[in-house]
């Protein structure tokens, strides 16, 4: 009877056992199949918002185009892009790939192996990481492709873990509007998709309060009792509000004032609404990625500033510090003293902390002297960013200027030359010169002739020294702002573009209409300065003229109206000898740091041979596209460009189509921009 009931117990727990597992099992997740891409899959060919995806080897290519840094234009290789922000390595792996708005502009750089390119602008971004799932995300296991049938996963039974290939689509070229109207602040219709510029990808948090040494007031009197008369005269001066205008464009190529003057943030008594929100940003360990930018403070030690103010400043420089959140993978920060002559106290590599720099800030002694900034800026172009004090290429360059009062030395020329390096100059300048004072100012309006453009964005005038902790949060969200920062490096700032333009009879006025319609409308896309790119533009028939050279017009608008008067000439096909004159009137007067490119228009097959004079002008460093419309003839076209000419030569039937080789060309333009020489 023992022995039955003994049975029966183990019978049950064994039937209860197994019934539990097989619960277990019906209950357990099912697999996750994750589709294989190609090398090549570019992310807008995909239409899946957010997707898990595999890489196979070997996508750490030049052949695979990347166009951003951190977000990526949605055209760029999804696995490459991968690869160069540190998701997977050349091996491949898993990657989660989430889609964005379209960006305002792309900066490039070279990160693990792969060389990211500029772009302007583009309608789409994504974000690449490693491939973990995000929680309550269900992810496909097929991707639906642009233009293409969607391909199925299979899983194999012996291996449930591996990753099948979905088959991409073949490309999709976009379509471009007409062109547009000379003078409107429109953008080209090829860019009438772009969505607003994508969200920061790591909002920095909140942080301690400003430092209490500075929450004081003082009517201490200024120490200027070395070369400034009417000393202890505290002097107060209005200053700009910093307000964005809600919903303002954020488009490289156009240039805004959005920094108003407005009520001084120095107001005694009562503080500003933004005012009472400015909290320092808290340090963290990872720093503040969306804010990757290399940055030198030229330091005041002359000796008008006196031992206190030194000290301030000091403890300013400290604030500013801990509200950037100094580190590796995001902002770097050297600084330079200037008192007679300028000197680095310590380089951009040297300190990847809040708390490392606070320690060396303190120790730094004053140096004494004048306040020679025009020197400091010199030494900082010619010195400062290089590869062995830490500058990493990819970030922009930004020079912050801390003067008291007025410099004693001249700014003008030394601000150009760093500018034209494509260093962002700001200045602050401290207890500015009173009414009564101006005279002594070697340089009148010296700030506006320094910094990287003046409307009132790279400038903050402080009335005391004892207001300045007011300026730490506008200044970092300023230096941070990378999209204005205007003066760095781009395909749209650093080139100078001359077109040469066919007006030979067989044009015909209505088409040569035409044809300065699309010299407009490419001109348009870059930014044009004095220091950025510059435009010239050479007619021919059989003889050649001179329309515009670089130097003579120094904006946008003066540029476009420029252009709009050029009068048709009329005449036989020199293409030769147009290419030599623009060889000498317009390319030797190129600037050494700018990209020399060349934009031909003809429609026709030259009287002159073409080959001799284009390759001097390539052996010249001059980058040549060709444009070809009705009769031109190929092999000319071809041996104008540069090589490789099928990317550097075009072709249309009709004038009217012109337009379509706008787009075309920015990007092309952007895509050398970190591969070919800058001149």
């Amino acid at each position: 009877m023992k022995a039955s009931v003994i049975a029966t117990f183990f019978g049950v727990l064994l039937t209860c056992t197994y019934a539990a597992k097989e619960a277990t099992k019906k209950t357990k997740k099912a697999k996750l199949y994750i589709p294989q891409i190609d090398c090549d899959v570019k992310a807008g060919k995909i239409i899946n918002p957010e997707f898990i995806a595999k890489c196979p080897p070997g996508c750490q290519d030049v052949k695979y185009r990347v166009y951003g840094t951190d977000i990526y234009a949605s055209f760029s290789s999804v696995c490459s892009a991968a690869i160069h922000s540190g998701a997977i390595d050349n091996t491949g792996g898993k990657i989660l790939v989430q889609k964005v708005a379209g960006h305002a502009g792309y900066r490039g750089s070279f990160s693990n192996g792969v060389r990211s390119l500029s772009l302007p602008r583009w309608r789409e971004s994504f974000l690449v990481s490693e491939g973990k799932p995000r929680k309550g995300v269900t992810y496909p296991s097929t991707l639906e492709f642009a233009s293409s049938k969607s391909t199925a996963v299979k899983p194999e039974p012996k291996k449930p873990e591996q990753d099948l290939k979905v088959t991409k689509s073949a490309a999709t070229s976009d379509t471009s509007g007409k062109a547009w109207e000379q003078g409107s602040s429109s953008v080209h219709p090829a860019y009438s998709s772009v969505a607003a510029a994508a969200s920061r990808q790591v909002q920095a948090s909140q942080g301690r309060g400003l430092n209490k040494a500075f929450r004081g007031t003082s009517t201490s009197a200024s120490n200027r009792n070395i070369l400034r008369p009417n000393a202890g005269i505290q002097r107060q001066e209005p200053v700009a509000t910093f307000r964005r205008p809600a919903g303002s464009p954020a488009h490289l190529a156009i240039e805004t004032d959005l920094w108003k003057p407005g009520l001084s943030f120095f107001d005694t008594g009562f503080a500003s609404k933004e005012e009472l929100n400015l909290k320092p940003l808290e340090a963290t360990s990872q720093g503040n990625p969306s804010c990757k930018v290399d940055l030198s403070f030229l330091m005041d030690g002359s000796w008008s500033i006196g031992k206190r103010r030194f000290q301030l400043q000091k403890q300013f420089l400290i604030n500013v510090a801990h509200a950037l959140g100094i580190n590796n993978a995001g902002p770097l920060m050297g600084i330079v003293q200037y008192g007679d002559d300028p000197s680095t106290e310590f380089n951009l590599k040297t300190y990847a902390s809040p708390k490392e720099l606070r320690n060396a800030i303190e120790k730094i002694p004053q140096k004494g002297g004048l306040s020679n900034v025009g020197k400091a800026l010199s030494f900082v172009n010619k010195n400062f960013f290089s590869d062995a004090n830490g500058n990493r290429g990819g970030a922009p360059n930004v020079v912050v200027v801390m003067v008291d009062g007025w410099p004693t030395d001249r700014v003008e020329e030394a601000s150009r030359l760093a500018r034209e390096s494509g260093i962002n100059i700001f200045f602050v300048t401290i207890e500015a010169a009173a009414q009564n004072e101006k005279q002594n100012v070697i340089e009148p309006n010296f700030v506006d002739k320094a910094v990287c453009r003046t409307n009132g964005f790279y400038s903050i005038t402080v009335p005391s020294w004892f207001s300045l902790h007011k300026v730490v949060q506008p200044l970092v969200k300023r230096v941070c702002d990378i999209d204005r920062l205007v003066c760095s490096k781009t395909c749209l700032n650093s080139a100078d573009i001359g077109f040469v333009i066919d007006g030979s009879s067989s044009v015909g006025t209505g088409n040569f209409r035409t044809v300065l319609q699309f010299v407009a409308n490419i001109s348009k896309e870059f930014e044009i300065s004095d220091t950025d790119t510059r435009i010239g533009a050479i007619q021919y028939t059989y003889e050649q003229r001179l329309e515009f050279s670089f130097d003579k017009y120094s904006t946008k608008q003066d540029v476009l109206s420029a252009i709009k008067r050029i009068n048709y000439w009329s005449g036989g096909t020199s293409t030769g000898a147009a290419i030599s004159y623009a060889s000498e009137q317009l390319f030797t007067k190129s600037k050494p740091n700018k990209r020399k490119i060349m934009i031909l228009i003809t429609d026709g097959r030259s009287y002159d041979d073409v080959r001799m004079p284009a390759l001097t002008a390539h052996q010249n460093g001059v980058i040549a596209y060709s444009i070809g419309v009705a009769w031109a003839a190929q092999d000319e076209l071809e041996a104008i460009a540069t090589d490789p000419d099928k990317e550097h030569s075009f072709f249309v039937d009709e004038f009217d189509n012109l337009y379509q080789f706008v787009n075309p060309l920015i990007q092309n333009i952007c895509t050398e921009f970190n591969s070919q020489p800058r001149n």
